[in-house]
């Protein structure tokens, strides 16, 4: 019991410095770039008495772009953590199971039949990408189904994989009729750009992202009993099926909204549930949060670097997140056994 205490009030402290680091990093990010503000102007400027050469650059270009990272950062760090736990898999994500491929397909087709901005994208966008990432699920859980057997956690990310790569053979298909302003947006979309810097998209995004974590949070002692398997789940008294369904759809809504106006930030579906599980364990009360905010950390580092290290050209923000995640990544498999 005192070992049990221990363990949550040093994950609850664990939480909190993650958001400090969030928050200060949010600042760094406010405070850096090509046109540089200190401080003090940056602190005029949210107490009302900036320029309104200031104003612009706060309110217009920066702070716009920190909100959605964190907002992506947040949605891609619970959703693989539901993916990972429903599956008892570490490697699934939403990338390994073919759903970004399936959401990205639909992002396509919005940006091959329909216009890639304006005010009918802010709700269009994110529920399309929604609506393609929710048929890869379900086509996924379809082709792995066996009546009378248990769904088996590699046959769905195998069934995902198969199918992720005939989603980009369809993908690479319709991008033979883009014109060279879509072809340059679906590129760094694939890249993870953060291209829906817009207070319409965050907020069409913030609520969406806020009431499913929410959700997936009030569903942390379900996730528990799920992670440990069916039968012990069963043995608990939680419904196994309903509940793995309704968990799957929150988190297919989940990381399909975020990268619907963030870009492919898959990858940080996969890497942050792993450095949360090593620094708060695998308590989903713990888990879920610490996830989600050390999703939102790398996402917010990684654009405050492209925004203030001198690299060739506008590099998307998505490179910048693997280069940082993978030697992680690589040193994670390296240890496990």
């Amino acid at each position: 019991m005192i070992k049990r205490r221990y363990t949550m009030k040093r994950g609850i402290i664990i939480n909190v410095v993650l958001m400090v680091l969030i928050l200060v990093f949010a600042i760094i990010s406010m405070n850096s770039g090509k046109m540089n503000l200190s401080p003090l102007e940056v602190l005029n400027v949210l107490i009302g008495n900036g320029t309104d050469k200031q104003n612009l650059i706060v309110f217009d270009f920066r702070l716009p772009r920190i909100v959605l990272s964190i907002l992506v950062g947040l949605g891609m760090g619970a959703a693989g953590v539901v993916m990972q736990s429903l599956l008892r898999n570490d490697m699934a994500s939403p990338g390994t199971l073919g759903i970004s491929s399936g959401s990205g397909l639909f992002v396509l087709f919005f940006v091959v039949f329909f216009a890639s901005t304006g005010k009918s994208s802010f709700i269009a966008l994110p529920l399309l990408a929604f609506v393609g990432g929710l048929l890869a699920a379900g086509l996924i859980f379809l082709l792995s189904y066996r009546r009378g057997r248990d769904i088996s956690p590699i046959g769905l990310i195998l069934t995902g994989v198969a199918l992720g790569s005939g989603y980009g053979a369809l993908t690479t298909f319709l991008t033979l009729k883009l014109d060279d302003s879509q072809m340059n947006f679906m590129l760094y979309w694939l890249a993870g750009s953060l291209w829906g810097d817009d207070w319409g998209y965050i907020s069409i995004l913030t609520p969406w992202v806020l009431i499913l974590l929410g959700y997936i949070f009030y569903k942390a002692r379900i996730l528990n009993a799920l992670h440990l398997g069916n039968q012990t789940a069963q043995g608990l008294g939680v419904s196994v099926k309903r509940q793995f369904l309704a968990l799957s759809i929150a988190a297919v809504a989940l990381s399909s909204g975020s990268v619907a106006v963030g870009g492919s930030f898959f990858f940080v579906g996969l890497i942050a549930p792993h450095m949360a599980r090593k620094l708060v364990g695998p308590d989903h009360k713990l888990l879920i949060p610490a996830a989600s905010l050390a999703g939102g950390l790398v996402v917010v580092l990684a654009d405050t670097i492209t925004r203030t290290v001198s690299l060739v050209g506008d590099v998307p923000t998505g490179i910048v997140i693997t280069v940082i995640s993978v030697p992680y990544f690589l040193y994670l498999l390296a240890k496990s056994k």
